[in-house]
């Protein structure tokens, strides 16, 4: 036992260790990028005053074309042009944002804040008015703050540049130039003061459930509500009246819930996390009164280490006791009694980990936990906890013990991994019955129903089975795949069941044969979202490879399809009768709005397609992708045919957003190394003229570096922070999507920076995505690692 402890100890320092070192290393490739992007400035800015000489006209003449510097043919080969093309000019992770973990909390399913995005040197475009500038900057009106976010001090400049009318701003150090519509000319100023939105956001519906990793975590309170969690809101779901509540207390991933035997007060548990300014916040308990949705009592602040995984209240002295096991090596568990706030004991639980934690029904100094190979009875002696280990002796003993309920006379059941129920007699350590193979693969849940029979949950089955109270069985209902298996039970009102699913579904059951699902959610990663133009509908794709048609007002998928590659974005075209769809493999393909069915399916590379947006006429589509390039594809009979016309040439790094013109005559897309590019449709030809674009109407705001969206990006932002911009239709509001969780509303337009906004809580990991509803009624949000769609009130 002490060697495994060694080893367990000495593996997670190396670990450790080596997950320093990797922060180090980044760090320092981070650096590098950034002295070899002011090495390339540099030599380019000689290569531009060496062209002034006798070959300047001829600069001049090509000042705001893409052409390559280095292939000039009458250009003599200088030193400064040698070195130039020395340097790297390709992307070796081609755009792919290599991703660290973070080390105080490894269990948070959230996007590291650190992400090293390995770019092209400096392109050619942003440097066409370098003469002007260079006369200019002295003529500039500066405004500068520094910041260290992250444990990296950055400075954020924006600068002002009256006489030719643009912003800069710098993001890693890199300069992004942004050009000033005529009409704003005269009276922009960088110190103006911008309004807060007269509008709020008021959280109004979470979609999806939080089944694929945790357990226990679904229970109906008296006022008909079933409780469960998603992200790090708490959800209180009236399945009749179609109404949710939220208690939004916790600021990062739930990962367990207990009710108290008064079935009012609630206990839920969170990870580790991150704060925006690169602080770590504590994993605690939060014990809450669910009707008034107040915070009674924060437990365990700066006592756990990574996460509390499994929480619960005593039952037999009135609830005065609370257990919760921390997700560290040691899988400590404490006692406490809650409402003092003092912790009572504590033990080391287990090497391995520890699936579930629960006090005794009729003692309450009786603690029984499960997990790996184990399962014990801790005893609550003062202020220890003395353990019994659960033995098997000639019973299969299984890789895991997954899940534990109480019967009525107070034996202990146990589901495990093998598919085997065990009923430990009342007070003992030693089996006393055994139903084998009561399920194929794993039982993640055991319910214990009102009237002494018991539900239990299968896995790789997706069967719900009913037992007497002898333990024979005496119905059973299969989920079906599409929903998953079985992940937790409630016992509902009148015969019914509330069943979750590592699927992160919940489905109202009842014998023999009913399955309603109720809530729906995706499993991967999200990303993908769009508006229906004229209804309260959108579509969301995942990289589970489903896509769901939603209505927001029922707040259920009207259809789901399973597509064959995982899903990164999605298009409806202007009609409404059918959306488009990006993948992470370079394919794309049209649905059917109304069927579901496939119209069309093309393929542009073989990387992500990071952005698909249909022109406001209908006449053209818009792919963009990892591999630098946007596509342009002339649409006819509705959206039904598709051709390429075009192909958009000259990004450095990969394309992460883009809006079209009201007129449909013109495109502008962002990269992943901070350009601002815009382009004729038609043809795809790059436009240099800022003239002809300055002026332009977009139809959509979605890029996230232009001059009326800059004001979003927060001091010491590394260029990664935000993920999405979204324009409200009518034209007032400007919602982003950061990298803390965090949902932005501001007033449009956003050009001054850092501009004050209203801000939406419930997200726990990066918010990918954000629109507004055809009728800016509701804002929609995306969260990646936290798979789950908020649905806001405007």
């Amino acid at each position: 036992m002490t060697d495994d402890t060694v080893s367990a100890g000495s593996n997670m320092d190396m670990e450790d260790r080596v997950s320093h070192l990797e922060q180090k290393l980044q760090l320092q490739e981070d650096e590098i990028q950034l002295l070899k992007a002011a090495l390339a400035d540099a030599l380019r800015r000689l290569g531009c005053c060496e062209e002034q000489g006798p070959g300047g006209q001829r600069a001049g003449g090509h000042a705001a074309g893409r052409r390559p510097l280095a292939t000039t043919a009458s250009a003599p080969a200088t030193k400064a042009r040698q070195l130039l093309q020395a340097l790297p000019s390709r992307p070796l992770s081609n755009g792919y944002v290599q991703q660290k973990r973070l080390l105080s909390s490894p269990s948070s399913p959230k996007k590291e804040a650190l992400q090293s995005i390995k770019r092209k040197s400096m392109s050619t475009e942003r440097l066409t008015l370098v003469r002007r500038e260079l006369g200019a900057e002295s003529r500039s009106r500066t405004t500068s703050s520094s910041s260290s976010s992250g444990g990296k001090s950055k400075t954020k400049e924006c600068s002002f540049n009256a006489e030719d009318s643009y912003v800069r701003m710098f993001l890693r150090g890199r300069p992004v130039t942004m050009h000033i519509p005529d009409q704003q000319k005269e009276s922009y100023s960088l110190d103006l003061k911008v309004a807060l939105p007269d509008r709020k956001l008021k959280l109004q519906w979470v979609y999806g459930y939080r089944g694929r990793d945790c357990r226990s975590n679904l229970y109906l309170l008296p006022t008909g509500e079933i409780v469960y969690f998603n992200a790090s809101v708490v959800v209180l779901f009236n399945t009749e009246e179609q109404q949710q509540r939220h208690y939004l207390g916790h600021n990062d991933d739930v990962k367990c819930l207990s009710v108290h035997p008064d079935m009012v007060t609630i206990a839920t548990g969170q990870v580790a996390g991150t704060s925006n300014d690169g602080k770590l916040q504590a994993p605690h308990v939060r014990v809450w009164d669910s009707v008034s949705l107040n915070t009674l009592h924060v437990i365990g602040m700066g006592m756990f280490e990574r996460a509390v995984t499994c929480v619960a209240f005593s039952k037999s002295n009135g609830g005065t006791f609370l257990c919760a096991v921390d997700d560290a090596n040691d899988h400590i568990l404490t006692v406490w009694n809650w409402q003092k706030e003092k912790q009572l004991a504590d033990v080391k639980c287990s090497n391995d980990s520890v699936l579930g934690a629960v006090f005794h029904p009729m003692d309450a100094n009786l603690i029984v936990t499960c997990g790996k190979s184990h399962i014990n009875f801790w005893t609550v002696e003062g202020s220890t906890l003395t353990k019994r280990q659960g033995l098997f002796e000639k019973h299969e003993k299984p890789k895991y013990v997954l899940c534990v309920a109480f019967a009525e006379n107070g034996d202990a059941i146990t589901g495990d991994s093998s598919g085997n129920i065990y009923v430990w007699a009342k007070g003992g350590s030693r089996i006393s019955k055994v139903v084998s193979g009561a399920h194929e693969g794993g039982i993640f849940s055991l319910c214990v129903l009102k009237d002494g029979t018991m539900v239990s949950g299968g896995g790789k089955d997706r069967k719900v089975v009913l037992w007497d109270h002898d333990y024979k069985k005496k119905a059973e209902m299969e989920v079906g795949e599409p929903l998953g298996p079985v992940r937790a039970l409630a016992e509902g009102k009148l015969g019914e069941l509330f069943v979750g699913t590592t699927k992160n579904a919940i489905i109202r059951a009842a014998f023999p044969d009913t399955l309603t699902p109720i809530v729906q959610g995706h499993t991967g990663e999200l990303w993908g979202l769009d508006v229906h133009p004229s209804m309260e509908q959108f579509v969301t794709c995942c990289q589970d490879k489903q896509v769901h048609l939603w209505d927001a007002i029922s707040h259920q998928p009207l259809w789901s399809k399973t597509i064959e590659d995982p899903g990164r974005c999605a298009g409806f075209h202007p009609s409404g009768a059918v959306l488009a769809v990006g993948t992470m493999t370079g394919r794309w393909l049209v649905l059917d709005t109304d069927t579901r069915d496939l119209v069309s399916m093309h393929t542009d590379g073989n990387e992500i397609i990071s952005n698909i947006k249909y022109s406001p006429d209908g006449n053209f589509l818009a792919v963009a992708s990892h591999d630098n390039f946007v596509y342009i594809y002339a649409v006819t009979e509705t959206g039904r045919k598709y051709s390429r016309v075009g192909k958009c040439t000259g990004h450095s790094s990969f394309v992460t957003h883009l809006d079209w013109s009201a007129d449909s005559h013109h495109l502008v897309t962002n990269s992943g190394d901070y350009e601002i590019l815009f382009w004729e449709a038609s043809s795809g030809k790059h436009v240099t003229n800022m003239d002809i674009v300055r002026n332009q109407q977009w139809a959509t705001y979605t890029c996230t570096l232009s001059f009326n969206t800059f004001g979003v990006w927060p001091d010491g932002a590394d260029g990664t922070d935000i993920n999405a911009v979204c324009r409200s239709h009518g034209g007032s509001l400007l919602a982003s999507a950061d990298d803390f969780g965090k949902v932005h509303l501001f007033s449009f337009p956003c050009s001054q920076p850092r501009a004050p906004s209203h801000e939406g809580s419930g997200h726990s990991s990066h918010v990918t995505n954000v629109a507004f509803l055809h009728d800016d009624s509701n804002l929609l949000s995306t969260g990646g690692k936290d798979t789950s769609i908020l649905q806001w009130a405007v």
